[in-house]
């Protein structure tokens, strides 16, 4: 099987509000992305200036608003606020809805999420037990009329799914480490992570990892799609450029310095004393549009086959047809796709 290149837009649930949420996915598909990926949260990173609408609906919309671009969750947890068997359940609705372009990305989660809503917050081990349980769990209710499941975490009993789509809904799993990496090689039909980290860990640690879970279930090396959000920021002005990432200075805080923070004030209070060059490190700042393809083009050459681009600024009208005219051509013209 060979995986399709696409080129994707990352529309930030954290930073805008439903309506143009969808907007810009119309405006993406107009300008000749191949998907639109929101994240799910309950709460924003940034306090000020934050939004955080419900995936589900948002996906509806965007998806009655388009034809063509596949539409996402990067990612979305369905082991605490949802039951799993409700992802099952709302992922075959859209699916049916929207055939053909419809993908489920999962996650362990983040204590900005659930803490606040009083759920417990267990170690990362056992996070990811939940969520290998609640992928057999939604598998499950998609391929059988009447589910009976008996499960650590979760259990159904007598449980069907009534309407599902002709093509299963595919299930991406989003990782930042080996073990998540390894399932998603082992179970999924893609491969979720993010840019902008220390190269040795991709190169030597996740991309190893999913080949052993590949390896593991028997699977080829081409049989999941393998997809990076790129975080870049782009403008003819330097200064601009830069500053456009200060939104996004959460991203630049290292796991102990947001561990276990539930509270977008202050997670704000701390990403708001790092110093701009901190702020941006997560992201490709350059003015020079062939800057960007040979940037981009590293992701590429590791492997990965599908690039969501992020964009921090305030401004994503103008992101979208500056990278659609300006970027997106110049990778198909180099790459395919």
């Amino acid at each position: 099987m060979t995986i399709p290149l696409r080129f994707g837009y990352k529309a930030s649930a954290e930073q805008f509000g439903p309506s143009q949420l969808v907007d810009y996915a119309v405006l993406a598909e107009e300008m000749g992305f191949d998907s639109v990926f929101v994240s799910d949260h309950f709460q924003p990173w940034m306090h000020e200036g934050g939004h955080a609408p419900a995936a589900l609906p948002l996906l509806g919309a965007m998806g009655a608003q388009t034809s063509r671009v596949l539409l996402g969750t990067s990612v979305l947890t369905p082991t605490f606020r949802y039951h799993p068997a409700v992802i099952a359940q709302a992922f075959a609705t859209l699916g049916v809805m929207f055939p053909g372009r419809v993908i489920l990305g999962v996650g362990t989660g983040e204590a900005l999420n659930e803490v606040t809503l009083g759920l417990d917050w267990p170690d990362p081990p056992e996070r990811f037990q939940r969520l290998k349980e609640s992928i057999a769990l939604m598998e499950a209710l998609w391929s059988g009329e009447r589910v009976t499941y008996e499960g650590t975490y979760y259990s159904v009993t007598d449980a069907t799914v009534y309407d599902r789509p002709e093509q299963k809904v595919p299930i991406y799993i989003g990782a930042a480490g080996p073990a998540a990496t390894r399932l998603a090689g082992r179970v999924a039909d893609g491969f979720i992570t993010t840019s902008g980290k220390d190269p040795a860990l991709y190169a030597d640690k996740l991309l190893p990892a999913l080949r052993e879970g590949l390896e593991k279930s028997e699977r080829a090396a081409d049989a999941i799609d393998t997809l990076m959000e790129v975080k870049v920021s782009y403008h003819p002005d330097r200064d601009t450029a830069l500053e456009k990432t200060r939104f996004w200075a959460p991203l630049a805080l290292t796991p102990e310095e947001k561990m276990g923070i539930h509270d977008p004030i202050e997670m704000q209070r701390r990403a708001a004393e790092l110093p701009i060059e901190r702020a941006a490190s997560r992201f490709i700042v350059s003015t020079d549009p062939d800057e960007h393809v040979e940037s981009i083009s590293r992701y590429l050459d590791l492997g990965f086959r599908h690039l969501v681009f992020h964009d921090p600024g305030h401004d994503q009208e103008e992101f979208l047809r500056m990278y659609g005219a300006e970027i997106l051509p110049r990778l198909r013209a180099r790459f395919g796709g």
